[in-house]
């Protein structure tokens, strides 16, 4: 038996981890990924001689599969977890504390966001829950307009896009309320009457959990070992030009004829191998828009007083170029313990590539100098590196979930063949890797 995996990022190596172990030591895995490494948009670096992450540096500690994946691979002592600082939202040339008692921003009260949006939108977010809603169950908008509608301008530009900005690269405008928010469009269609009252009933429960996990040597820990588990025949700087089907399985060009697929793509690039054997589903993948983004990662000198929190947060209605700062030696306790105080800036939103373009050393002259805007401090980086991510992160736009079950409708006929990927059921690293399991459960059922 012979399995191809399209897609070098972790949605590919988890599936063909799960594949390995589902089929044994006799199938024969191949894993094809275009860029000359693998990891997608997880890459770590060395900086000052240690690991540092330049894409995803935390996954959601409260879902399942990283931790029970890392146990599998026996790098269970890899886990770590934040400090537990809080970061700030840089908003009117100052640092505010980030929102609590929200939820992706969105607040379910007006002292949440007390200080943060002026007087007006503050009795515009207490009058609220009287003003009448209208919300047609099973329906979905924008959270920037359900936002907006309800609480203001303000609320969406500092408390909401900040954070949406960190997950998805994109704006509140550019996500859905019912795939980016789920319990809060449950509680909309359970006849929530007002968007102050739904926030409420979609928190999650108190608990005592970390939010957030970490790898201790990052990410690149755990692709090593899931590249070593997998035992996968992995071919880097080969692109996948055409997919079609045969009597017995598939043809790849040019990888040869295979039994079962996963394609472990960008929603283009799947769109794009699915055009010749299922249009309806290319046309779907094809519909699915991204954002791009940079990292620049500075090393500072070690005794710089960075804030006591844990990244700041910059408001879309600042002039700022950056759209965040992790101050990662403030946020990870094992970081914190480097001979260099680490900062990761972020750049990028949906709808504006223009700084992906810039140079390498204007990115980093425009981190440091905002950098030094938001901490009041004369940074001066020892090192510097940039990573660009261009096409990064799909946007999950009003209605994204309809068009995930028609896309797998779309190819429900095509044995042997599976979908994984960020622009699915969630951009997360948990969520990549759980439809990396999915596709390879697939695979297994269609080949047994």
């Amino acid at each position: 038996m012979r399995i191809a995996v399209v897609g070098g990022g972790i949605s590919g190596l988890v599936a063909a981890y799960r594949l390995r172990r589902a089929l044994g030591e006799n199938a024969e895995l191949v894993l094809i990924e275009q860029r000359d490494r693998v990891g997608g948009i997880l890459r770590t670096v060395d900086i000052a001689g240690e690991p540092v992450d330049l894409g995803a540096e935390a996954f959601v500690g409260r879902r399942p599969e990283i931790p029970e994946l890392m146990r599998e691979l026996g790098i269970e002592d890899q886990l770590v977890y934040p400090a537990g600082r809080r970061p700030l939202v840089w908003s009117e040339g100052v640092g505010h504390p980030l929102p609590a008692g929200t939820l992706m921003g969105i607040p379910g009260g007006a002292e949440s966001v007390a200080g943060l949006v002026d007087a007006a939108t503050m009795a515009a977010v207490a009058a609220e829950p009287e003003r009448p809603l209208r919300w047609e169950p099973g329906s979905d908008v924008s959270v920037g307009e359900l936002v907006r509608e309800r609480f203001g301008e303000q609320v969406v530009r500092r408390s909401v896009d900040p954070l949406l900005g960190g997950v998805y690269a994109g704006l509140a405008d550019s996500i859905g309320v019912r795939a980016a928010l789920p319990t809060l469009a449950a509680a909309l269609d359970r006849g929530a009457t007002s968007l102050t009252r739904a926030v409420a009933q979609a928190l999650p429960a108190p608990s005592t959990a970390p939010v957030f996990g970490g790898i201790r040597d990052g990410y690149r820990a755990l692709l090593d070992a899931l590249r070593a588990a997998a035992d996968v025949k992995v071919e880097t700087g080969t692109a996948v030009t055409g997919l079609t089907r045969t009597a017995t399985g598939w043809h790849l060009d040019p990888i040869g004829a295979v039994d079962g697929v996963v394609l472990a793509t960008p929603a283009p690039v799947t769109a794009r191998l699915l055009r010749g054997i299922a249009p309806e589903a290319a046309d779907l993948a094809a519909g699915i828009e991204l954002a791009s983004s940079a990292v620049v990662a500075l090393a500072l000198a070690p005794d710089t007083a960075l804030p006591e929190n844990s990244g700041i947060l910059v408001a879309t209605d600042e002039s700022l170029r950056a759209k965040a700062f992790t101050l990662s030696s403030r946020k990870w306790p094992h970081l914190a313990a480097r001979d260099v105080a680490l900062v990761r800036a972020s750049f990028g939103r949906f709808g504006d590539d223009t700084l992906l373009y810039w140079s390498d050393a204007d990115l980093i002259r425009a981190a440091a100098e905002d950098l030094t805007t938001v901490t009041g401090l004369d940074i001066r980086p020892l090192h510097a590196v940039v990573q660009r991510w261009r096409g990064g992160l799909p946007q999950y736009a009003p209605g994204h979930l309809t068009r995930i079950a028609d896309l797998r409708s779309a190819t429900a006929d095509l044995r042997g063949l599976a979908l994984a990927g960020s622009y699915l059921n969630g951009v997360g690293v948990p969520a990549c890797a759980a439809s990396g399991t999915a596709a390879a459960a697939r695979i297994t059922t269609d080949l047994s």
